[in-house]
């Protein structure tokens, strides 16, 4: 399962410490078109906002309080599926049953509904939200230069050519924001059709994609970035990064590139 191997390399890349991290897929389209449960024996939840578009919907989601590195071993001891009510109100935890022991679903759920209503509002092919908390970008927003939008995708581009190859749209910028609030939710919502890796300022990294590895490897690209330019400053020295006349010879060649490993831009 593509989420239990991702879970791991988010462990051991250090972007997963402790209980950090979360995900979500949406697996309706998995579910067989006569699949019937007695949702009775399921306990129910009322959500802080209806996703009306989200109507009777069923999605996998990393549970609250679990551990990537659990994750990685055990996925439905530490994740769950859940099945929206026919408002969006509401949802049932269908993975585990009434008598059953039970946890919640991350306490970012709020942030991953709301995008995952606006991919079915807009017919959007993504069906997966990641966050992790990577390290070397969460190091950038403590760095006052870096603290728009602006300038760290004028840095993560001048580091590394593949990153404007495969992450052409770049990175939105949110400024800091209680984590797990609608405002932060709200906040994301606003940059997630124009960008597919949104950093939060001294927090971590949402990325949403078609499925879960593809997903994985934006935000494994961007850190690659950041870390170069990293490793750099360590050293002692600035770096001289790729100039912006580079960056539109590597843009002029993107599309042939992403068509030349069946990706589309």
């Amino acid at each position: 399962m593509e989420v239990t191997e991702v879970a791991q390399y988010l462990w051991i890349s250090g972007w997963a410490e402790r209980n950090a991290g979360n995900i979500s897929v949406n697996i309706n389209d998995l579910v067989d078109d006569n699949f019937k449960i007695d949702l009775e024996n399921y306990n129910n939840f009322k959500l802080e906002k209806n996703f009306p578009s989200l109507a009777n919907m069923i999605f996998f989601v990393t549970g609250t309080g679990k551990r990537m590195r659990d994750l990685a071993r055990r996925p439905l001891k530490n994740a769950l599926i859940i099945k929206l009510d026919d408002t969006g109100s509401s949802y049932w935890i269908i993975s585990h049953r009434k008598d059953e022991k039970n946890f919640l679903p991350t306490s970012e759920l709020p942030t991953h509904l709301a995008i995952h209503e606006k991919f079915v509002q807009t017919g959007s092919k993504n069906k997966v939200v990641m966050h992790a908390h990577i390290n070397e970008l969460v190091a950038l927003t403590h760095i006052e230069e870096f603290t728009n939008g602006e300038a760290l995708n004028r840095i993560l581009f001048s580091m590394h050519p593949e990153t404007i190859i495969f992450i052409p749209k770049g990175i939105g910028f949110v400024e800091y924001t209680t984590t797990g609030s609608v405002e932060i939710a709200e906040k994301t919502l606003k940059l997630v059709d124009k960008y597919d890796v949104i950093l939060w300022e001294k927090h971590g990294v949402f990325a949403v994609g078609e499925d879960v590895l593809s997903t994985f490897d934006m935000i494994d690209m961007i850190a690659k970035a950041a870390k170069i330019y990293l490793m750099i400053r360590w050293a002692g020295y600035q770096p001289k990064g790729i100039s912006e006349e580079e960056l539109k010879a590597l843009g002029a060649v993107t599309i042939k590139l992403r068509k030349m490993v069946n990706m589309e831009i």
